[in-house]
């Protein structure tokens, strides 16, 4: 092949490579303005299940939804299939019984869902639950959701617990974990990946940060779950800490499962990225005791104003008017029975300049040795659209908040997982309120449902659902909140234009 022949092959190729480029670029030459991305249903998804529970005597139900999605491909499946390994060493992770070395389970699907728009159920028991790793692509991928729920009869963490599986990431915050005594909590990690993932675990307690060398470069296989026991990595213990993971190399799904030996106990989902203004969306209209724990990560105090959501509208609770943050540390409020007996939603904004915080908020129901215990933390606004699974014809709530100004949202019930018809009603929700809507739960239901919560217009939306069973006069209940279900992707529209070979 002569030198002529490899140049305009060469030249060839880079005119296809340049064209294929200039398909995402700016406008044409003609001056034409570009066209808005498209808003496309995603191909695939990825969610990490931590394991459930450290209790022999623990009931776990999982439940994996996908709501039907316009536009989504018509092929693909979902499945969740266990970690290949609960990975023990010398920082104090344990396997989920709390037993050195590792752990094989058998490799086969929870459940398999069969199409969107039905929800699909499976269980475990005992302690032995692994970690999952979920997948779903094709039609069962944009907004798939899995609700894992586990009652456990007694013991420490005694209740209801509950929470959704997450995306893998690279940071999460989590304030409002403990180490005091009586406290049992677990950093959960997950690494969906083939390499390795190494994490850095930071606490963060009332006099800032706790020095914690076990916490650094901690090493989590390849398909493999770390339940990292937060006791071990410092001999400090204080109730309120925040605890800060960040991954130096590839990503982990984490969660936190705080645990307490007489007030029950709930996983911790991640709050929120740091922000200015926040919203911790459906404090429990019988909530006996709410504390808010916040944090700021940057240089600066913050100092927020405290207000509450009602269903009359934004009010100021009674000495806790304001809160200062002081850089590094942990800083706690009591609310009491904030709430008083109506839907709530705590709104946190600047007094003055904007600082970037995090929060969440520890609530109890009931009292003396009859309390339980939930979390809720600051999260995004639903967006577009999300998605909450698990849900049955009694003992759900559904929180919606819009805090800066009305809105209209739909609310859509599912098919039963073993029958029934959706349906749909559709909710005004004043400017600074909370409304617990009456749920529109499927017509001749049969099993669990899922709800999708879409907002029409209006200001931004805060939701979340409330899930409660009470055993033995216990009021078991646990809180998820519902951000955006990641369902729908910006895609940049392509359009060749062969004019960019004429710019210099």
């Amino acid at each position: 092949m002569n030198r002529t022949t490899l140049s305009l092959i060469a030249g060839t190729t880079a005119l296809a490579a340049v064209t294929a480029f200039a398909a995402f670029d700016g406008p044409s030459a003609s001056g034409a303005a570009a066209k808005p991305a498209a808003n496309l249903p995603v191909q695939r998804t990825s969610l990490l299940c931590p394991a459930p529970s450290i209790s022999d005597i623990a009931d776990t139900a999982y439940t994996s939804f996908t709501p039907v999605t316009q536009g989504a491909e018509s092929g693909g499946k979902a499945q969740l299939q266990a970690a290949d390994e609960q990975s023990t060493d010398d920082t104090g992770a344990k396997d989920p019984k709390g037993s050195k070395g590792a752990k094989k389970t058998a490799d086969e699907p929870v459940l398999t869902p069969k199409a969107p728009g039905t929800p699909a159920t499976g269980d475990t028991s005992g302690a032995d639950t692994p970690a999952l790793i979920g997948t779903a692509d094709g039609r069962f991928a944009p907004g798939w959701t899995v609700q894992e729920t586990t009652e456990v009869a007694a013991g420490t963490g005694r209740g209801l617990q509950g929470v959704n599986c997450t995306a893998a990431d690279t940071d999460f915050w989590f304030p409002g974990a403990g180490t005091a005594a009586g406290r049992t909590d677990y950093v959960h990690l997950t690494n969906p990946d083939d390499s390795a993932a190494v994490v850095d675990i930071e606490l963060y307690g009332k006099d800032g940060a706790i020095k914690s060398p076990l916490g650094e470069n901690l090493t989590v296989p390849p398909h493999a779950s770390k339940p990292i026991l937060l006791s071990t990595l410092t001999d400090e213990r204080q109730a309120d800490l925040t605890v800060h993971v960040s991954v130096r190399s590839g990503r982990v799904g984490a969660s936190v499962q705080a645990l307490d030996d007489k007030a029950g106990g709930d996983w911790l989902a991640a709050a929120s990225d740091p922000a200015g203004s926040l919203v911790l969306p459906g404090i429990p209209k019988d909530a006996t005791d709410v504390r808010l724990i916040a944090f700021t990560p940057g240089g600066d105090d913050a100092d927020l104003k405290v207000r509450l959501a009602s269903p009359d509208g934004l009010i100021t609770p009674a000495g806790n008017e304001t809160l200062h943050v002081k850089s590094g540390m942990t800083t706690t409020a009591d609310l009491g029975e904030v709430t008083r007996g109506e839907a709530g939603s705590l709104v946190l904004t600047p007094t003055d300049q904007s600082v970037p915080v995090v929060a969440a908020l520890r609530v109890v129901r009931g009292k003396g040795d009859r309390q339980e215990t939930a979390f809720i933390p600051a999260t995004a606004p639903v967006g577009s659209r999300a998605t909450s699974a698990d849900n049955s014809a009694k003992g759900t709530t559904l929180a919606l908040a819009a805090p800066t100004a009305a809105a209209t949202v739909k609310v859509t019930a599912s098919a039963g997982s073993e029958g029934g018809t959706a349906t749909s009603k559709t909710y005004t929700i004043k400017a600074g309120t909370t409304q617990n809507v009456t749920v529109p739960a499927p017509a001749g239901l049969k099993g669990t449902y899922a709800l999708t919560v879409e907002p029409l217009s209006g200001g931004p939306v805060y939701a979340s659902r409330t899930l409660t069973a009470t055993e033995e006069g216990v009021p078991g209940f646990t809180i998820q909140t519902l951000p955006n279900d990641r369902g729908m992707v910006a895609v940049p529209t392509a359009t060749e234009d062969l004019s960019v070979l004429q710019k210099p």
